[in-house]
C-alpha cells in the first residue's frame, strides 16, 4: 500500500478499506515460496505482527483463536519451511496434495481461469508473462483483492462512489477464493503440516469467510447471473 497515495486517510471507511487491502497483501506474500530471507522474517515474528495489526483494525473477533506462535514457527532446520511448502503445494505423483490453484477444486479449471481473467481485464489488469502467473493461483487472486480494496480506499478518499470496487470484491471472493480455500484448509489439515501452514490457511479461510459475510450483509447476495462479470457491469 502506497503511503504517499493514501496519506491522510480520514474516515473509518477509508481506514478499513486500507486495512483490508493490506491484509490481502500480507496473505498473498505469505503464500509465496519461503526462501531464506522470507523464512527469517517469519521466524522473527514479522508476519505474525503484520497480520495481528491488520486483523485488529478490521475485526478483532478474528484474533480470538489465533495462534501467533505458530505463525513464527519455521521448524527446527533453516529449510524446514521450504521443504514443507514443496511437499504440500508443489509436488506429488498425481500433483501436490494441497494445490494452490482454485481451478483444481471445482472440475472446470479452464472456465474458472477464464472467468478470473475477465475480472482482471475489466479493471485494466493483465497477468505477468515472466514469471508466468496463472489466474487461478491463490497469490494472484489475493493480489487482485488487495488491488480492489486499495482502489476502494482511493475512491473514498477522492469522495467518489466505491460501489463498483466493493461489488467486485463481493463477487470475486464468492466465486473464487471464498469458494475453494475451505477445501484447501481441509486438505492441509489432513497432511499434518508444520504449525505455520496449518495456522496460515486457517486464518486466511476465516478472513475470507468474514469478508464474504460482511460484503453480502452490506451489498446483498452475490449475483447468480452466469454471464461474465464485464457483461454485467
Amino acid at each position: 500500500m502506497s503511503e504517499e497515495i493514501l496519506a491522510g486517510l480520514a474516515s473509518p471507511d477509508e481506514q478499513r478499506a486500507a486495512a483490508r487491502s493490506r491484509a490481502y497483501q500480507v496473505f498473498a506474500s505469505a503464500f509465496g515460496y519461503p526462501d531464506g530471507e522470507t523464512s527469517q522474517a517469519i521466524r522473527e515474528g514479522e508476519l505474525a505482527e503484520a497480520l495481528r495489526d491488520v486483523l485488529t483494525a478490521i475485526a478483532p473477533p478474528l484474533l480470538e483463536h489465533a495462534d501467533w506462535g505458530a505463525l513464527s514457527d519455521t521448524g527446527k532446520a533453516n529449510d524446514d519451511l521450504a521443504v514443507e511448502f514443496t511437499r504440500l503445494f508443489d509436488v506429488g505423483a498425481s500433483g501436490p496434495p494441497c494445490p494452490l490453484y482454485g481451478g483444481l477444486y471445482g472440475g472446470a479449471r479452464m472456465k474458472t481461469m477464464e472467468e478470473a481473467v475477465r475480472f482482471y481485464n475489466h479493471f485494466g489488469l493483465t497477468l505477468a508473462e515472466s514469471p508466468r502467473e496463472l489466474p487461478d493461483h491463490l497469490t494472484t487472486q489475493l493480489e487482485f483483492l488487495h488491488y480492489l480494496c486499495f482502489r476502494e480506499a482511493q475512491t473514498l478518499q477522492a469522495g467518489d462512489d466505491p460501489g463498483p470496487f466493493r461489488r467486485a470484491q463481493r463477487d470475486f471472493v464468492s466465486r473464487h477464493p471464498g469458494r475453494w480455500v475451505s477445501k484447501l484448509r481441509e486438505r492441509v489439515e489432513r497432511q499434518k503440516p508444520l504449525r505455520f501452514f496449518a495456522e496460515l490457511v486457517r486464518q486466511l479461510d476465516d478472513f475470507l469467510r468474514h469478508e464474504e459475510a460482511t460484503l453480502t450483509a452490506e451489498l446483498g447476495a452475490p449475483s447468480t447471473d452466469p454471464r461474465p462479470y464485464a457483461e454485467r457491469h
